[in-house]
Formats: C-alpha cells, sequence, structure tokens
C-alpha cells in the first residue's frame, strides 16, 4: 500500500537528487534534500486538508488530481511561479525573466522579495478565509469546545468571516505604510499593492469556494434523491445531466484544491530563497516536497485516517490560520520558515494526540457498557 502510493515520490526523489548532484555536486544534493524536508514540513497541514476534500471525489478526479494536478503544482507553483513573480514585478518578458533567474541569481532574489508583500497578502486572505469559515460553522464533533461553541453561535452572523478578514487586511496595510513612511517613504505605495492582492486573494477564495460549494451541494440533493432523479431521468432522457453536475462539482472541487495548493505553497517558495536562489535547484526541491504532499494527501484518503481521527481536521485549519496570520505579519517582518513550519506540525500533532485519546475513552466506554449487559444477563 505505501509503495504504491509513494512509488512515483520516491522515483522522483532519486531523479530529482541525481538531477542535483549532475547540476552543482554534493552541494547541490544537500540543498536540494533540505529543501524537499522544509516543503514536506511546511505543507504538512495541506495534505490533511486536501484528503478531507479529495474524498469526496470519485477515483476518476482523484487520478485528475495526481496527474494535472501535480503538473500544475510542480512545474506551475515551483518552477513557472517564481519566474512569473519576476516578470510581473520588474515589468520583464518570460524570457527575460528565465535568463535572470539563470544568470544574475541576487537581482532575482531582489525581485522577488521586492514581490513578497503582494504574494503574502494574496496567499494569506485566500488562506485566512478557510480558517475563518472553518471555525465559525456549527459542527457536531468539537475539538475545543471551549472555543469552538462560542465562534459557532458568532458564526451565525451573515458575512462575519469576510468582515474579519477585510479588518485584519485593512490594519496590514495600514501597519505596512506607516513602518514605510517611518523609513523615509519609499514603500509608501507598496500598501496599496498589499490592500488590492488581498482583496484579490478574497475575491479569488468566494469565487472558487463558491462555485465549488455550489455544485456540491447540488450533487448532495442529487444523491438524496437518487431512486426518484433515476425514474425521472428514464422518463426524460436526462441521465447525462446528473453525470454532468457530479463533473461540475469534482471540477470546482479541483480547481478550489488548487488553488489551495498555490496559497500554501508561497511559503515554501518564498522560504525557499533563505536557502538558496538557484531557481534549478529550487525546482528540484521544492518539487520533490511537492510530491510527498500529494501521495500523502492520497494516502490519508485511501486509509481513511480522517475518519479515525477525527479531530485532525480541526488541528490542519487551526494550522492554516496560524500560516495565514505569518504570511500577513511577513509584509513587514521577516519569521523564520523553522517557526512557520513548527506551528503546523505542532497544531497537527496536538490534534492526533487528541484523537488517539478520544478513540481510547471511546472504546473503554463501550467495554464498560458491553460488561454491564453480560452482567445484566447473568443475573
Amino acid at each position: 500500500m505505501v509503495l504504491k502510493t509513494f512509488g512515483w515520490s520516491f522515483a522522483v526523489t532519486a531523479l530529482g537528487l541525481v538531477a542535483a548532484i549532475l547540476f552543482g555536486g554534493w552541494t547541490a544534493f544537500g540543498i536540494v534534500a533540505i529543501l524537499s524536508i522544509l516543503e514536506i514540513s511546511l505543507s504538512f497541514d495541506n495534505a490533511v486538508v486536501n484528503a478531507g476534500i479529495l474524498k469526496k471525489m470519485n477515483a476518476f478526479w482523484q487520478k485528475i488530481f495526481l496527474t494535472i494536478g501535480i503538473l500544475i503544482a510542480v512545474f506551475g507553483m515551483r518552477l513557472v511561479f517564481p519566474v512569473v513573480i519576476v516578470a510581473v514585478s520588474a515589468q520583464l518578458g518570460p524570457i527575460e525573466a528565465v535568463d535572470l533567474a539563470l544568470s544574475d541569481k541576487d537581482r532575482y532574489q531582489e525581485l522577488v522579495t521586492d514581490a513578497h508583500p503582494a504574494i503574502a497578502a494574496f496567499g494569506g486572505m485566500f488562506l485566512l478565509m478557510i480558517f475563518l469559515d472553518f471555525i465559525f460553522e456549527d459542527r457536531d464533533i468539537k475539538w475545543l469546545g471551549w472555543l469552538e461553541r462560542p465562534l459557532a453561535k458568532l458564526g451565525k452572523i451573515d458575512m462575519l468571516s469576510v468582515c474579519i478578514a477585510l479588518v485584519i487586511l485593512l490594519i496590514s496595510a495600514m501597519t505596512f505604510a506607516t513602518q514605510a513612511h517611518q523609513h523615509g517613504g519609499a514603500h509608501v505605495d507598496k500598501a496599496e499593492t498589499v490592500l488590492l492582492s488581498g482583496i484579490g486573494g478574497l475575491i479569488t477564495y468566494m469565487i472558487v469556494g463558491g462555485l465549488s460549494g455550489f455544485f456540491e451541494d447540488k450533487l448532495e440533493e442529487e444523491e438524496e434523491h437518487e431512486h426518484e432523479e433515476e425514474e425521472k431521468a428514464a422518463r426524460e432522457g436526462k441521465p447525462r445531466t446528473v453525470v454532468a453536475m457530479a463533473g461540475k462539482a469534482a471540477f470546482f472541487m479541483f480547481l478550489y484544491l488548487e488553488v489551495l495548493d498555490a496559497s500554501f505553497s508561497f511559503d515554501g517558495v518564498i522560504g525557499a530563497f533563505a536557502i538558496t536562489n538557484d531557481i534549478v535547484l529550487m525546482a528540484l526541491g521544492l518539487g520533490i516536497g511537492a510530491m510527498y504532499v500529494r501521495s500523502l494527501t492520497v494516502y490519508l484518503v485511501r486509509q481513511g485516517t480522517l475518519d479515525e481521527y477525527v479531530y485532525l481536521e480541526h488541528g490542519a485549519h487551526y494550522a492554516i490560520g496560524a500560516l495565514a496570520l505569518i504570511l500577513l505579519v511577513t509584509i513587514q517582518y521577516e519569521i523564520h520558515e523553522l517557526i512557520t513550519g513548527s506551528i503546523g506540525v505542532i497544531l497537527i500533532g496536538w490534534s492526533f494526540w487528541s484523537s488517539v485519546r478520544r478513540n481510547k475513552r471511546l472504546a473503554e466506554a463501550e467495554g464498560n457498557a458491553g460488561d454491564k449487559t453480560e452482567v445484566t444477563s447473568g443475573v
């Protein structure tokens, strides 16, 4: 099972490390290995959240996620995205940006650093909305009940998540403008960039998430009335419409997954520059890490881990909230990647441990109930 799920990841790891040695020797090998570990540690929460969405898809769309999706994740976000950042921010053509990345690595890193506020604002707002919508939803299973119960009550207020997100974005933009002004005003115009990028992230979340939720609800309605719909479809010749609805739902969930993965990868791509500014080594290391995140997502789905360890999804969403705030803070202040990665791992580890304790309590309760039944029967 493990080899089947992680086989491609192992193969890509071997090829990537060999390519690193051929490209830059053992030093490059070490850099690529470190980048791979960095990406996996920063994206473990991504895999948990992805699994919660992917388990709703059928086998076909899961394969699409692992094929076309991995191409988008590895080549799009880990290779093309850093080049696009430079091309847009420096107003260069794609070919010029690639040439700059290969020939003048210091200037390339400088341009990416300049573009970081816009990237952090967009990704931070997208992830923040995921977190807010999760904690304001009333759920049957609650991990931190003392916190989640009152938040679920507040969640009944319409558009609360959007209002809070916009307030946080406004504070971030104003803080950035104030700090820039204190340093001579050289980056005051970036406050506007932060504001616009953050709104762009919010709009992207609402469009993609809204369409995904809409078609998912439609699909659930179809399943609830399956027998009735089958009879109606047979009379009116509409079986294709039902299939199309399922396809639309899966497509928008797939699109949602890709935007989610892109937002998660922002910190990995930016953090990679703390280790190297060589775009080839960066693509190799982050690409290997992305493969493991994909494989781990599928493993969680096939093993039913989220159903058994019910608090894992909670822990992952709290990690998303922490990452969102970290991204917004990094607009002005530098935060070490070790802190970013550790927070996610700690929250997910805590939620896993809580799930194990819950399962033990339930097992003990069932055992005690069984013993009482036997005693009663004996009497």
